[in-house]
């Protein structure tokens, strides 16, 4: 910022002089990154179609598993295979990208007169995600796609999950002298004067016919604090889990931060496919949780053991509730003994004053019974989906039931 002069005299009723003033601008640094948040917030609560279709386009190709776009390879591969082209990208992706759905694409594909215009839609599309800074010129999705992206995810979970409850507070009924007052109870000697309830002990001398207040007839307040629980998210991201599996997975995941941390509870992310991919220690810092949920990707195998060692680490060593929320579609695959590595490490885990509740998706009957050998041994509880489109109630029940 360059100001020229600015003469303030000592304190005093004298005028105030200002020679001349030159422009500001902020062209770096938090500053701007705040202002292009606010914009992009605004674009999205305004309901502005183009910028909601961006959001979604970038949403859609990181559940896919793409990093960036490239109009030659993604025109050359509907033009030679259609089919792996579907398989690769998705329907909804597609449909973002060339303004088509699948059915008239797939019938129109061979037509030459129809390519030409596709290949328009396509070059336009990412042509207008690179003006907008959303891409970079190669095609690499930028932060600021990403946060478009986790925008999109917030406000559609939002308006998908707050019409169905799930917003009341948790109370741990145990005393705490610094917590909510609750019910009333008789005086004790080591009871604070503050929490005394006057008007309950006023009536109880009255009824009684005592002239004055006497120590029977003092009544105190209880106090009751919501218990600290720390969560860990830990989120499957295998390929079998690439699409719709992961978008709701991580919709899931925005809608447990978002209740969690507003009832002052702190939750974590762990990201796992054949290794821990993405951790973040239990926090209140939802924004940050929002940006790491965005980026998740589907790819590799399940390695659920290597998660559960992790988590170990994440945990404070507090007195808090410590509780991690595995989901997943598959079996643990890494390992010279997958199962067995993976029972061990639920064990440590429990060790360690961690309980484990598990969602699985889909699963077979070796899968099922796993699962249910971890979440009897992690002293947690077991929900079996045979899809994911109601995930993010699944994963509030078992956090309200903690």
């Amino acid at each position: 910022m360059r100001w020229k002069m600015v003469v303030i005299p000592n304190v005093s009723q004298e005028k105030v002089e200002i020679k001349e003033v030159s422009e500001a601008f902020e062209a770096e640094g938090k500053l701007k990154k705040q202002s292009e948040e606010n914009k992009l917030m605004n674009s999205v609560l305004e309901n502005d179609k183009d910028t909601i279709s961006e959001g979604k386009l970038i949403k859609e190709a990181l559940n896919q598993g793409i990093g960036g776009f490239s109009p030659d390879l993604l025109f050359e591969q509907l033009v030679k295979n259609y089919s792996v082209a579907t398989k690769i990208y998705g329907p909804s992706l597609l449909r973002l990208l060339t303004n088509y759905n699948s059915n008239y694409l797939k019938r129109n594909i061979s037509v030459p007169e129809f390519r030409k215009d596709l290949r328009k839609n396509i070059d336009d599309k990412i042509e207008s995600l690179k003006e907008e800074g959303l891409i970079s010129k190669d095609g690499t999705i930028k932060q600021k796609g990403i946060r478009l992206a986790s925008l999109i995810l917030y406000t559609e979970e939002l308006d998908n999950i707050i019409p169905k409850g799930f917003m009341g507070d948790k109370i741990q009924k145990k005393d705490n002298r610094y917590g909510d007052r609750d019910e009333i109870k008789p005086y004790r000697r080591d009871d604070r004067y503050r929490d005394i309830a006057i008007k309950k002990s006023l009536k109880l001398a009255v009824r009684r016919g005592h002239a004055t207040l006497g120590i029977g007839d003092l009544k105190t307040f209880t106090r009751q604090k919501k218990g600290q629980i720390d969560l860990i998210y830990a989120l499957d991201a295998s390929a079998s889990m690439k699409g719709r599996k992961i978008e709701r997975c991580k919709k899931a995941g925005i809608a447990l931060a978002f209740k969690a941390i507003e009832a002052k509870d702190k939750v974590g992310l762990l990201v796992f496919g054949s290794d821990v991919r993405s951790a973040i220690e239990p926090t209140d810092d939802f924004p940050r949780l929002l940006m790491e949920i965005t980026q998740v990707s589907a790819r590799t195998q399940t390695n659920i053991a290597t998660t559960l060692q992790k988590s170990i680490s994440l945990f404070p060593n507090t007195e808090s509730t410590k509780h991690l929320l595995l989901i997943t579609d598959a079996l643990p695959t890494e390992g010279d003994d997958p199962m067995q590595e993976t029972l061990d490490a639920v064990s440590d885990a429990v060790n360690h004053g961690i309980t484990i509740s598990m969602v699985g998706v889909g699963l077979d009957e070796a899968g099922k019974v796993l699962a249910k050998q971890i979440t009897e041994l992690g002293n947690g509880r077991l929900f079996v989906l045979k899809d994911v489109e109601d995930l993010d109630l699944v994963v509030l029940e078992d956090y309200h039931a903690l």
